[in-house]
C-alpha cells in the first residue's frame, strides 16, 4: 500500500490558507500546518498581531486534526525583505515586498524547512494561482534529477513549470509569485487556484472555520498595519525635505519630507490645496517632487506614461516611467 503523500501547508491565520489545508485533507493527503512569524514588532495599538494570527492558525489545525508547527524567519525577513524595501525606497523606487517575501521566505526558507525538516513531498499555500502541473506530477518532481554540466540550462528551460492565472481573476496573485524559483514551483500545490473567493468563504462557513472567516482580509504590507505610511518609513530613513513644484509653471506649492516617499502617479497631499495633485516626476538631486493637477487617470498617469518628461529650468528629458503605487 502506497504511503500517504505528505503536504506541508503554510498557514497565515486567515481564511484562504485554512481552506487550502482543508482541501488537501479532503484529497487524502497527510497534511501538516506551519505558521511563519516574519515580523515581531507591535502594531499601532501596542499589540503583536502575529501572536493572534498564530493562535488562529493553531486553532485551524485543531479543527482539521493536523499537526501544527511554528517557525520564525524574523531575521531572514529583515535581511532579505525589509532591508531591500528600505534600500529601494531610498533610491526613489517603489518596491513590492510581497514579491521579495515570496521569493526569499515562503518559497525558500519555508520550502526548505518543509522538505528537509518535515519530510514534505510537496508544500502548499493559500495563494490564488495555478501551475501547469497536476498534483501527482508535483509529487513526482522529487524523483527528477537535473543533469549537470553543459546541457543543464537547456533542460531547465525545456521542462519549465508554468505559473498560470487563477480562476478568480480578481484575486489572482501570480504577479506576487513571479520570482519564485522553478525548484520551489515544481513542488508546490495551490489548492485555491480553481476557486473563487466567495466559494472559499462558503467552504469555510460549512466546515467550522468561522474564526478565520470573520477576520478582515489583510491588505498591503504586514509590517505597517494601519499606521501612517510616511511616518513609518521616516522611522528608518533620514528625512530629506524638498518642494512640491507644479510641472506646468514651476510654481512652488508646498514642502515635503523626502522625494523618495512618493511614487509616480500617486496623489500628493499638499497642505492648503483643495484640488488633487499627482506626482509625475522626481528630482533626486534637488529633492523636488513635480506634480500636476487634475484627475489621476487623465492627467497624472497620462503624463507619466505618454512620453519623456521635461523638468522646468533643466531641459532634461527623461524616459517614460512605469507606474506602481501602494494603496495603504
Amino acid at each position: 500500500m502506497q504511503a500517504l503523500r505528505h503536504v506541508v501547508c503554510a498557514l497565515s491565520g486567515g481564511v484562504d490558507s485554512a481552506v487550502a489545508a482543508l482541501l488537501l485533507r479532503r484529497r487524502g493527503y497527510q497534511v501538516t500546518g506551519v505558521f511563519m512569524k516574519n515580523w515581531d514588532s507591535l502594531d499601532e495599538h501596542g499589540v503583536c498581531t502575529a501572536d493572534k494570527d498564530c493562535e488562529d492558525a493553531y486553532r485551524v489545525c485543531q479543527i482539521l486534526d493536523i499537526p501544527f508547527h511554528q517557525v520564525s524567519y524574523v531575521k531572514e525577513y529583515w535581511n532579505d525583505v525589509f532591508s531591500d524595501f528600505l534600500n529601494e525606497y531610498e533610491k526613489g523606487r517603489t518596491p513590492n515586498p510581497d514579491i521579495v517575501c515570496n521569493k526569499h521566505i515562503k518559497f525558500s526558507c519555508f520550502f526548505h524547512y518543509a522538505v528537509d525538516n518535515l519530510g514534505a513531498d510537496a508544500i502548499a499555500t493559500g495563494h490564488y494561482a495555478r501551475t501547469s502541473l497536476e498534483d501527482e506530477e508535483v509529487f513526482e518532481q522529487k524523483h527528477v534529477k537535473k543533469p549537470e554540466g553543459l546541457f543543464r540550462n537547456r533542460f531547465e528551460v525545456r521542462n519549465a513549470v508554468k505559473l498560470l492565472q487563477a480562476a478568480d481573476s480578481f484575486k489572482d496573485q501570480t504577479f506576487f509569485l513571479s520570482q519564485v524559483s522553478q525548484d520551489a514551483l515544481r513542488r508546490t500545490i495551490f489548492p485555491l487556484g480553481g476557486l473563487t473567493k466567495e466559494f472559499v468563504k462558503k467552504i469555510a462557513a460549512e466546515n467550522r472555520l468561522h474564526h478565520v472567516l470573520q477576520k478582515k482580509e489583510s491588505m498591503g504590507m504586514c509590517f505597517i498595519g494601519k499606521r501612517n505610511f510616511e511616518h513609518f518609513l521616516l522611522q528608518y530613513l533620514q528625512p530629506r525635505p524638498g518642494h512640491f513644484i507644479s510641472i506646468e509653471d514651476n510654481k512652488v506649492l508646498g514642502t515635503h519630507k523626502g522625494w523618495f516617499l512618493y511614487t509616480l502617479g500617486q496623489r500628493a497631499n499638499i497642505g492648503g490645496l483643495r484640488e488633487p495633485w499627482y506626482v509625475v516626476e522626481k528630482d533626486s538631486v534637488k529633492g523636488d517632487v513635480f506634480v500636476v493637477s487634475g484627475p489621476a487617470s487623465e492627467t497624472a498617469l497620462g503624463l507619466v506614461l505618454a512620453g519623456p518628461a521635461v523638468l522646468p529650468d533643466q531641459g532634461l528629458r527623461r524616459p517614460p516611467a512605469a507606474v506602481a503605487s501602494w494603496r495603504l
